[in-house]
């Protein structure tokens, strides 16, 4: 049998000690992804490159950019209930129907009241659900 201070001589305890303190919680692959980009999970429109896309901040705050406007906005999550508020938003020069559309998909975003992810998808549920990718590059 080998003695404790045989063992903290020979450096074993403490190298477990400082194995098991680096040791930090991984981010649950499951939670809302706070710090995250994530882009919408729909094709371009005819004569845009532009996919509507999400960067959240660690705090839940929120820099948009749609198909033509942009803005800020605000999460707040507390289990899988969701709530956006939208923030100022830039009103571009956009054809009208990508207006719309702009409006559409705010209007979805703040409408939606859960969310729930399944691997690197998000999607916000209200009247109409909205999904999106986290951006994983």
């Amino acid at each position: 049998m080998v003695s404790f201070a045989r063992m903290f001589r020979a450096g074993t305890v403490s190298a477990l000690l400082v194995a098991a303190l680096n040791v930090s919680p991984a981010r649950a692959n499951d939670g809302f992804p706070f710090g995250s980009e994530m882009t919408l999970d729909a094709g371009r429109q005819p004569g845009s490159k532009r996919i509507p896309n999400l960067e959240i901040g660690d705090a839940g705050e929120v820099i948009l950019e749609l198909w033509c406007k942009g803005g800020k906005g605000q999460f707040s999550v507390a289990g899988n209930t969701v709530i956006f508020v939208l923030g100022a938003i830039e009103n571009r020069s956009c054809p009208p129907d990508r207006a719309q559309q702009d409006d559409d998909l705010i209007a979805a975003l703040s409408d939606a009241g859960t969310w729930r992810r399944q691997g690197d998808f998000i999607s916000f549920v209200g009247a109409r659900t909205l999904r999106f990718r986290i951006n994983t590059n």
